[in-house]
């Protein structure tokens, strides 16, 4: 893949020449040292892949993201920064990765091989639907970098003191979103269980009762079992109704 490099840092751009380079079969088409420098230098290399930085002067990385993927045929967006405030902001520019420095060769490297997997459409699905109002992803923290989890692909939210707990088809993962937010925008597709837990409305298949007298929600994925709270279990009862389960 050919990989344009902007950066207002020199070593940076530099470092990230030589990751290149050591990751091997990836070829760097151009050095940009601002946004505005950026939209040319794509214009005449025809990049597959802009690693970015945001915190630049002038324009910034955000929008130069925004700008270049406007274009016919945008490249795929790979934000490199030290800094991660901006990380859904990234996202929503369609980005398909967020490193942060000191980037590593292995992490880069995934982002490369992410970069190659991704086709247009993929890249456009990681934008929130402007006409649903809510985000397709959800945006973690692992200590790799930053990471998007499919909204389809989770299993249920799980309140634990300040963080929550996301519980998806490829494992768990914390999240800083708190369960009022997530359920006031994804409250179709998931039913408030108990104060602490919110479940996908298509992996709930029953309920059952525990020896302790208490209430369980069944999920369709093995002997995963979460406790319905008297005030949401008539809610619950309800849409196990509704959708023929019960």
């Amino acid at each position: 893949m050919k990989i344009l490099i902007v950066d207002d840092e020199g070593p940076a751009r530099s470092r990230l020449v030589t990751l290149v380079d050591a990751v091997g079969g990836h070829q760097v088409v151009g050095e940009a040292s601002s946004g505005r420098e950026a939209l040319t230098l794509r214009d005449r290399s025809d990049p597959d892949v802009v690693l970015l930085d945001i915190r630049m002067p002038g324009m910034d990385g955000l929008e130069t993201a925004a700008r270049l993927s406007q274009q016919r045929e945008p490249p795929a967006i790979i934000f490199v920064t030290a800094y991660g405030d901006h990380a859904l902001q990234a996202f929503e520019t369609a980005a398909i990765d967020y490193l942060l420095k000191p980037v590593r060769r292995d992490r880069l490297a995934t982002a490369l091989g992410k970069a190659r997997r991704l086709n247009r459409a993929q890249l456009d699905a990681l934008q929130a639907p402007e006409d649903e109002g809510c985000r397709e992803h959800i945006l973690c923290r692992r200590r790799s970098g930053v990471e998007l989890i499919p909204v389809g692909s989770v299993h249920y939210f799980l309140a634990d003191q300040k963080y929550v707990t996301v519980r998806h088809t490829e494992g768990e993962d914390l999240i800083e979103d708190s369960l009022k937010k997530l359920e006031g925008e994804f409250g179709e597709r998931f039913v408030r269980i108990h104060r602490k837990a919110l479940v996908a409305r298509d992996r709930l298949v029953g309920l059952e009762k525990g020896s302790n007298g208490r209430t369980y929600a069944v999920l369709n994925e093995g002997d995963v079992r979460l406790e319905v709270s008297r005030r949401h279990l008539p809610a619950v009862r309800s849409l196990l109704r509704e959708t023929g389960v019960a």
